[in-house]
């Protein structure tokens, strides 16, 4: 793989996210992006503000994305914002993440669905036989 990415992909009900990337912290990063596109388009999103994030520990890597993704979703919503940049560092399934965006604006963002959590449903973290992490999961919408 040359560069980290992210994805949707098919639930009957819901909507799955997924990211993929060189390492685990990277594939984080990529799944944010992810259910943040779940929510408004990622162009129209611009990185005027920074807050830090800590999660964890948790038992295992799929508990802490699970938290990850939570948590991103309750910064938005106490916060009234939208992110677009995601540095995420972890070690002992402990993550520390500086995250930018800006203040949501209905009428810039135009957001169309509600992303209401994280689930179990689907979840995977893992390293790939190529080396490269995947990180996923359902989220509720």
């Amino acid at each position: 793989m040359t560069e980290a990415y992210w994805q949707h992909y098919s639930h009957p009900a819901d909507m799955g996210i997924r990211g993929l990337g060189k390492t685990k912290a990277q594939a984080f990063e990529q799944s944010a992006l992810a259910l943040t596109a779940v929510i408004a388009d990622l162009d129209t999103i611009e990185a005027q503000e920074k807050i830090h994030i800590s999660c964890g520990p948790e038992p295992d890597a799929e508990l802490l994305f699970v938290k990850w993704l939570n948590t991103l979703l309750y910064e938005m919503a106490t916060r009234d914002m939208v992110f677009c940049r995601f540095e995420v560092n972890i070690e002992n399934n402990h993550l520390e993440a500086d995250v930018w965006g800006q203040k949501l604006d209905f009428d810039k963002h135009q957001p169309c669905v509600e992303v209401k959590a994280a689930t179990l449903g689907d979840l995977k973290v893992e390293q790939q036989s190529d080396g490269n992490w995947v990180a996923q999961c359902i989220v509720d919408v």
